[in-house]
This record gives structure tokens, C-alpha cells and sequence, in this order.
């Protein structure tokens, strides 16, 4: 695993757990609002500085005593083939094991949640079925988002559903149109675009919605989940 960053505490990141956040790089989609340029753009990962994983463990070793949780973010994790043995390292120590993905791998996703190496998962919706391949940037298999979906619509495991709202990408009708096709899903978050570095910089320039636009829609949505809120 090529690690490209670590938080070394969250209270946010891992709900119910003081967690750790490990950062590794790569990814498959390029979001164009996506603000982890540096874990995602090839150019850009070469230029970022690594954590050995050495170090990361002595790391985690050293913690034990004040961490909980760890959380596995990206760029996108599941492209990694390595994912299951490094998760399972993490789960020797003694840690909960979070990851964070874009649903693109539910093969992985599958492998992860049947051998019990990670224990949450949040995954980001980027967008209504007919609007994927055109936000994300890249091709896009709908199948395989859908595979994970319902892999974890199964509730063998606790998880979130997330959605970042874009102005001009996204807008009420899109989220709504999610809404229905995760139904089934227990929980929903909403999120406020961030206008900050952003792997297009033209993105830079956009106003985020007013949150009681969001409100607004989180309110429409909220009959579909049984927790929905805004982030």
C-alpha cells in the first residue's frame, strides 16, 4: 500500500470512535470537485510525500491505548489488491477498521465484509444513475455501484450513504432520484460542497448551496432512511 497521508486523530471521521485516519493514493474516478488532488492525480502523487507502512504501524502500535478505530480513506482503497492484508494487520492490533469508497469494486467490497476485516463502511454516491459517468470523469461500470449498494443494503455490516451536492452538478431532483434508488439504505448524509483545492480549479470559484436549500431537501428525502441528515 502506498500511503500518502495520515491523521493521526479524528473524532469525526469514524462515528462513536476516536480514530486514526490513513490516507493511500490512487484512485479510478476523477471527481472533478474532489479536493484530494494529491492522493488522486498521478503527477501529483509523485510529488506527495510517503508513509512507510512500517511507520504507520509503529504508529498504531504506539496508540493503542488512546485509539479505537482506524479509517481507510483515498483516493480510493478498494483498487488496491493489497486492501485485505493491510486491513487485517490493522485488525491484529486490536483496532476497528472503517474504509471509505466509491462502490466501484464490490468484489473487494464483498471479500472485506465475509472475512470480517473491516467493520464500517461509508460509501459515496456520487450521482443519479444517468449522471455517473459524467460527473466522475471516467467510465463507468453502473453495475458494480449498484453490486455494492445492495451488498450493503444486506446489513451484514454498518454503513453510511453519502452524497456530495455540487451547485451546477447536482441539485434537487438528482438527490431525489438517489434517494429512491438507495432506498433501503439506514443511513444518508448529505454533504456541502468545499470550494478548496480542487482537482478542477474552476471549481474553486463555486458558491456552495445555502444550507437551508439542503435542509430543504433532507426533509424530502428524510421518509426514505431512518437516519438522513445534513453534513
Amino acid at each position: 500500500m502506498t500511503i500518502g497521508g495520515l491523521q493521526k486523530l479524528t473524532l469525526i471521521d469514524y462515528p462513536g470512535k476516536i480514530a486514526a485516519t490513513v490516507f493511500i493514493t490512487g484512485c479510478n474516478f476523477r471527481c472533478p470537485w474532489c479536493y484530494s488532488s494529491e492522493l488522486v492525480l498521478l503527477e501529483k502523487i509523485r510529488e506527495q510525500p510517503k508513509i512507510l507502512e512500517k511507520d504507520f504501524f509503529d504508529f498504531l502500535k504506539m496508540r493503542r491505548e488512546l485509539l479505537e478505530g482506524v479509517v481507510i480513506c483515498g483516493g480510493e482503497p478498494c483498487i488496491n489488491k493489497e486492501l485485505p492484508s493491510f486491513a487485517k494487520k490493522i485488525k491484529k492490533l486490536g483496532y476497528s477498521v472503517k474504509i471509505d469508497t466509491n462502490g466501484s469494486n464490490p468484489k473487494m467490497l464483498k471479500d472485506l465484509i465475509d472475512k470480517k476485516l473491516i467493520d464500517y463502511v461509508a460509501i459515496d454516491i456520487k450521482a443519479s444513475k444517468k449522471k455517473y459517468e459524467k460527473l466522475t470523469g471516467k467510465r463507468i461500470n453502473i453495475k458494480n455501484i449498484e453490486k455494492s449498494i445492495s451488498l450493503l443494503k444486506e446489513g451484514r455490516i454498518d454503513c453510511e450513504f453519502r452524497t456530495t451536492i455540487v451547485p451546477g452538478l447536482l441539485k434537487k431532483e438528482d438527490i431525489l432520484e438517489i434517494a429512491q434508488w438507495i432506498c433501503g439504505a439506514r443511513k444518508y448524509y448529505l454533504q456541502n460542497f468545499r470550494p478548496e483545492k480542487t482537482i478542477d480549479p474552476k471549481f474553486k470559484k463555486i458558491k456552495p448551496y445555502p444550507d437551508k436549500y439542503l435542509l430543504e431537501i433532507v426533509k424530502a428525502i428524510s421518509p426514505f432512511f431512518e437516519i438522513c441528515e445534513l453534513r
